[in-house]
């Protein structure tokens, strides 16, 4: 499952990676993402949750890209990534290496809590 939400005050886009994760699923929730990227100014932070993932389809990797793009146009200023546990990190720094050409600050997390004390919530 796929889920994202924004916080404008917050200057805040969350996505939420849980149990088992298919490109299917990305590529349906592209168009809501898009909408929600919108409504952000430039420099906004980006908080992806990867605590509860079981399991992501390998070919999730293009989707996910194209989302680092994204992000990257719109300017994102700060991604956080909470990533507990080092085998479910499904090679995000190497994606960001290919999708983040302005390189913005990255900060991996082990939890939510420390997540939000990057993000100063």
């Amino acid at each position: 499952m796929f889920l994202a939400t924004v916080s404008k005050p917050q200057r805040l886009l969350y996505l939420s990676f849980v149990q088992h994760v298919s490109v299917k699923e990305l590529e349906r929730g592209r168009a809501d993402f898009v909408a929600l990227l919108a409504d952000l100014p430039s420099g906004f932070r980006l908080l992806t949750d990867l605590s509860q993932v079981e399991s992501i389809d390998v070919e999730c990797a293009r989707e996910i890209g194209r989302v680092m793009e994204l992000c990257e146009q719109k300017g994102v200023g700060l991604v956080v990534r909470v990533i507990p546990d080092p085998e479910k990190d499904i090679g995000m720094n190497l994606l960001s290496l290919f999708h983040y050409h302005r390189h913005p600050r990255i900060v991996t997390c082990k939890n939510m809590v420390e997540a939000a004390e990057r993000l100063g919530l």
